[in-house]
């Protein structure tokens, strides 16, 4: 198995390159570290939603239906305000038809290059964001932190390691997400159709108007219950849907079956991630959204145990971590 790492270009775009056996991967550490695709050459497989030459503007612009963009904080934040530890922080209102702040600050943030290479079973490529009074976002989210993101790419598909520390002197909150973009379909000669997508979700969260959560849960609907089971079309009816998370054989995971080519998608992700958000792009066949996230949307102003909402925090000098995997079976 021939395996490289690399410092090259995508789409005119400093990436660094990863390659292992009949896979290959790239990230972009300028437009926020978002890993903006993940290919099996052989196959002709292209599992994430990638921007082409013509789509590169609008992606710089809104990076988040793209790749694996990181949402720090995720999702949305009434009125933009985010309470915290007695105080409440200030954040841009910039989802103009929910008068809310929509998905942090890190997706659209330049990350540094720690380090890249590979071994006998591996690529990888390690990249790292910290924010001090000198980072834009520190504006709004006054915390001193680093967050580091490593991919590697082996004959298990592609693996992803994520470490958050507090690197301050006051307690911080740690809410995240992955707004990961998968195609359906991914194969060649395969259709939307073709496709099945099972997801660990449990309860489905009541939303305003507002697309904010009430506290309440309402009734799953027997698409959803089959997407719990054997599995539904990606694209049965538009889903910006909200979800707690339940593991399933002590997973927490996304499987996405292309009946005509035989093979099935897994994004296994960590039980850390308490929540799901499925968004399809109004039900538009081609990609579509499973969103890991550890916190429920706007948590902070949700009455409910921290624990219950994935409202984490972090004393000074602790870390969090949490792994996820893509791969074939």
């Amino acid at each position: 198995m021939t395996i490289s790492a690399y410092e090259g270009q995508y789409e005119g775009e400093a990436a660094v390159w990863l390659k292992a056996g009949r896979y290959e991967a790239a990230i972009l550490p300028g437009i926020g570290g978002n890993l903006i695709c993940f290919r099996d050459h052989e196959n002709g497989y292209r599992f994430l939603h990638e921007p082409g030459a013509e789509e590169m503007e609008a992606f710089k612009a809104n990076p988040g239906i793209y790749g694996i963009p990181v949402l720090f904080p995720p999702n949305r934040y009434e009125d933009g305000e985010f309470p915290w530890n007695g105080q409440t922080y200030k954040f841009p209102v910039n989802e103009a038809a929910t008068r809310n702040h929509l998905h942090g600050f890190l997706h659209t943030t330049a990350w540094e290059v720690e380090d890249f290479g590979s071994s006998k079973t591996e690529s990888f490529v390690t990249v790292t964001v910290r924010v001090d009074e000198k980072h834009p976002s520190y504006t709004y989210l006054p915390h001193k932190y680093t967050i580091k993101l490593r991919y590697s790419l082996g004959e298990a598909g592609l693996s992803q390691q994520l470490l958050v520390h507090n690197d301050g002197e006051e307690v911080m909150p740690c809410l995240l997400a992955f707004h990961t973009a998968v195609n359906a379909p991914f194969a060649p000669g395969s259709t939307a159709k073709d496709y099945k997508v099972k997801l660990t979700i449990g309860q489905r969260w009541e939303l305003s108007d507002r697309m904010l959560p009430t506290g309440s849960f309402q009734e799953l609907q027997p698409e959803e219950l089959a997407l719990q089971g054997e599995g539904v079309n990606p694209f049965y009816a538009p889903m910006d849907n909200h979800y707690t998370a339940v593991a399933q054989n002590g997973r927490n995971r996304m499987e996405l079956t292309d009946s005509k080519a035989g093979v099935t998608l897994v994004y296994d992700v960590g039980t850390s991630y308490k929540q799901w958000m499925i968004w399809n792009n109004g039900a538009r066949e081609g990609f579509f959204c499973p969103e890991p996230q550890i916190n429920l949307v706007n948590a902070p102003k949700v009455d409910l145990p921290a624990d219950e909402i994935g409202l984490f925090s972090l004393k000074p000098g602790e870390y969090w971590e949490e792994s996820s995997r893509l791969y074939l079976k």
